[in-house]
């Protein structure tokens, strides 16, 4: 078989939005240095930022060379556009942990690839004011600050206003470009599409400085089709990449209630699963979408690809458990653990009674309620309704010294023997 281009690549998988190549195929025949940015907004980066790893990990092995820049100096100001208010300035311990979490992810998700990490604060600590505005600000032109969508919005007569330093970001974030050009030979920035202005500002900057020409590669923001909600945003808030923001089994389980509409599109970007692959996923998913097949796949290659197989197979397993027909009995004491991090756990000792369990993990607020739980058959064990007629316990109750107690439809938590 014939392997692809990078470009065919990245049309194939969804990764074409913008750019300022005249024509795309520049991508196959020129090898070139690129740069991806991220701010330390947060102490993990998102699955929207993921989209645009996934990109970065098609370019790398097409073999072009990855610059990833962490934004230590644009953090400190925050990126304005999209945004209808002042960011809140973050105190410069947390900017410099979270630039610590981002770079740890960089690595998990590159594992096996080359690339360069770089801070811009490394050079923006040093610079001196009347440098940058004479050598720098002397070349951007007002006209184009001005023009961008974000800044006359906030300076409408409805807006909130925008301070000079977030009015300076973009101007900030092209030097970025013009800096790694000089010193790292970079021609190239991609990004998702709602840094196209900013990357532009940088393609001009450089242009205005050196006269050299460089290019910007966009990829378009992932949005739920069912929803129209930008793609990484729940009823809980965004998905994280750290576990203990948004735990593996929450991740898990996000991919796998994602809407029939774009999981055809979600394979394609979210993991590198071969065409042929996603082909008989989606088959087996148009013939029963009940099943869910599509999600499922989704759900275990994303979770595998950023928190290893072992934690993939170990939160497939718990769903299954939980939401198919697969026994309880299949689930390792790891899978009890990885459960308890969702519906919390109480130790217990074998002496203890079924009540004396209820009462203690809170799902029943007094023996008696426990006693009328048992006797309306509203307690579960391992997914199993128990009755008055077999609530003693006895050893084989546990699996290997867990079991899962529920108390009707969503009251349920881990038990396990101290």
């Amino acid at each position: 078989m014939v392997q692809e281009s990078l470009t065919q690549e990245l049309i194939r998988r969804g990764f074409v939005n913008q750019t300022t190549f005249k024509s795309m195929k520049d991508l196959d025949s020129t090898k070139r240095t690129f740069y991806l940015g991220v701010d330390p907004s947060a102490a993990s980066m998102t699955i929207g930022n993921l989209a645009s790893i996934m990109m970065v990990r098609a370019f790398i092995r097409h073999g072009h060379k990855a610059i990833l820049l962490i934004g230590g100096a644009t953090g400190m100001i925050g990126d304005p556009d999209g945004k209808n208010e002042e960011r809140e300035i973050k105190p410069l311990e947390e900017i410099e942990q979270n630039k610590k979490n981002i770079v740890e992810q960089y690595k998990t998700i590159l594992d096996g690839l080359d690339f360069e990490v770089v801070d811009n604060y490394s050079w923006f600590k040093d610079m001196n004011y009347l440098y940058f505005l004479r050598d720098i600000g002397k070349k951007v032109p007002m006209r184009q600050m001005l023009g961008r969508d974000f800044v006359n919005k906030r300076l409408s007569a409805d807006g909130m206003g925008i301070s000079y330093a977030e009015f300076s970001y973009v101007l900030v974030q092209a030097y970025d470009f013009l800096h790694l050009h000089k010193e790292k030979d970079a021609t190239l920035q991609i990004c998702g599409s709602d840094q196209w202005g900013n990357a532009i500002a940088g393609v001009d900057l450089i242009r205005r400085v050196t006269g050299n020409e460089t290019h910007v590669w966009s990829t378009p923001l992932v949005v739920n089709k069912s929803t129209g909600v930008k793609f990484g945003k729940s009823e809980a808030g965004a998905v994280w990449l750290n576990p203990d923001m948004t735990t593996p089994y929450q991740f898990y389980q996000f991919w796998l209630n994602l809407d029939d509409a774009g999981v055809d599109d979600y394979l394609r970007i979210y993991t590198e699963i071969s065409e042929e692959d996603i082909n008989a996923t989606m088959s087996d998913f148009e013939k029963n979408k009940s099943q869910r097949a599509a999600q499922k796949k989704l759900a275990y290659e994303a979770t595998k690809f950023i928190h290893g197989l072992d934690t993939a197979n170990s939160v497939r397993k718990i769903s299954e458990a939980l939401f198919g027909n697969t026994s309880f009995n299949s689930l390792a004491p790891q899978d009890f653990v990885q459960l308890s991090k969702e519906l919390g756990s109480t130790k217990v000792s074998k002496d203890d009674s079924l009540i004396d369990i209820l009462v203690a993990s809170h799902l029943a607020s007094s023996k008696g309620d426990a006693r009328r739980f048992i006797e309306a058959k509203a307690v579960y064990i391992n997914g199993t309704q128990i009755g008055p007629e077999n609530a003693t316990l006895d050893p084989g109750t546990f699996i290997e010294g867990y079991m899962l107690l529920r108390r009707g439809k969503n009251n349920q938590t881990v038990i396990c023997l101290q």
